[in-house]
């Protein structure tokens, strides 16, 4: 049996790898190939192209504008867990409901696949907040790194049954992989929310002093949301790290979600690029622990800017890619550096942010994270749509991964935790 702050630890954790099955699934293997040769399959590859990556900036602007009102009225209420349970409630039914859209309906799979990822999204506002609530703070790296691990782990393996399932459709049933497909979005719904249970029953949040109503919880957000502002202005470290997450992030996201769809467009065939997706899942789970690790050893910082140097030669590697092998090969370095740059991003935005104001300082961090992810994909459907030409379009994420190094790289991290310690005591 677990002790108790060991048992809110897994607990937490286990809510990636549940989680990580929307990530993984939807966002990069299946709901981009469904899209483009089952929902849009008389929409050409440039255009279809275009309205997914509207469809995620779509998505991301919800959580731009929601984030941090959210963030602030959770702290306020000491709701983080029942905040990140509605959002995942969200997202679970509405990616059950994308079994039920009939081909050429593109519009609204499309709309159904933006209030899956705005649950999805918001409710890792709130996951990341609870950081705070599990892990010691000499721990955070490593804990941090655990959670991201669990997620590819537990991603990888209901990608391996649903990539089974779409290889082999007839064996479990089913007439063609497209139904396959359809029933892999089922799979996703059933794994997140029995993932996200223990969760819902072991881990602790403090409750409220006294009883606020929402309304008044409310004006206390906004108001707060205005002091935070403040404060982050005043937090330079904060402001500077912010403004670097921002645009390298958006890169990490950019790749993510649009992996696939470029794939697609240069004439990989679907089943080649999804094995892909499999191998990264799997190579990412002992990397994401191994940077945990680096973190502890060497620094956050520095685990992150080796993280994005890697991130500025695949991409580099990307435009000139001829043949499935070389993707092969690309989906093994994404995957050692994938959940580093996460992991260590996020710990990191935890040691140098007061701990009893988490929520709100992370939905901050997300609302950028989140508004980063709504240029990138924008940018590769509008490069792509300008010059009909998906190359250019992978090539353009280069200058984000190389201004947000740039940025990073000025960053005090022990003036940081300074900041911030003396921010959490007034």
């Amino acid at each position: 049996m677990f002790k108790k702050v060991d048992r809110q630890i897994v607990s937490w954790a286990l809510y990636d790898w549940g989680n990580s099955a929307f990530a993984v699934v939807m966002l990069t293997a299946f709901f981009p190939p469904f899209f483009k040769q089952y929902l849009s399959a008389d929409v050409d590859a440039v255009t279809s192209t275009f309205w997914l990556g509207v469809a995620n900036s779509t998505a991301s602007i919800i959580i731009v504008l929601l984030a941090p009102v959210l963030g602030a009225i959770a702290d306020a209420r000491y709701a983080k867990k029942r905040f990140l349970l509605s959002f995942a409630a969200l997202g679970i039914v509405t990616t059950f409901a994308l079994v039920f859209v009939d081909k050429g309906e593109w519009f609204f799979g499309l709309t159904l696949f933006v209030f899956a990822t705005v649950g999805f999204m918001g409710a890792n506002v709130f996951y990341d907040a609870l950081l705070m609530t599990v892990a010691p703070k000499d721990k955070l790296d490593f804990i941090s790194a655990l959670g991201y691990a669990m997620g590819y782990l537990g991603g990888g393996l209901l990608l391996a049954f649903d990539v089974a399932m779409f290889m082999m459709p007839e064996k479990f049933g089913f007439e063609n992989s497209t139904q396959a497909i359809q029933a892999s979005f089922i799979t996703v719904a059933i794994w997140w929310a029995l993932f996200s249970l223990p969760l819902l029953f072991f881990v602790k949040e403090k409750k409220a002093d006294k009883d606020v109503s929402f309304g008044q919880s409310v004006k206390s957000g906004v108001n707060q949301l205005s002091e935070t502002f403040q404060h982050i202005k005043k937090l330079k470290v904060v402001m500077l790290f912010l403004l670097a997450y921002w645009l390298y992030i958006d890169g990490v996201d950019t790749i993510i979600r649009m992996a696939v769809d470029y794939g697609l467009s240069i004439g990989f065939d679907v089943g080649n690029l999804i094995i892909a997706i499999l191998i990264t899942q799997f190579v990412g789970f002992p990397a994401a622990i191994a940077f945990g690790l680096i973190g502890e050893r060497i620094g956050a910082k520095r685990g992150i800017l080796i993280a994005i140097a890697v991130y500025i030669v695949v991409t580099i590697w990307a435009y000139w890619m001829e043949n499935v092998s070389q993707f092969y090969t690309l989906a093994i370095v994404i995957g050692l550096v994938q959940g580093g740059v996460q992991s260590l991003s996020r710990s990191f935005y935890a040691s140098i942010i007061p701990a009893n104001k988490s929520a709100e300082f992370f939905g901050f961090y997300n609302m950028l994270g989140k508004f980063a992810a709504v240029l990138g994909p924008l940018l590769m459907g509008v490069v792509g749509l300008v010059t009909q030409d998906s190359r250019l379009s992978i090539l353009s994420v280069v200058v984000l991964f190389v201004a947000g190094g740039v940025l990073l790289w000025f960053v005090d991290e022990e003036k940081g935790r300074k900041m911030a310690q003396e921010l959490e005591l007034k």
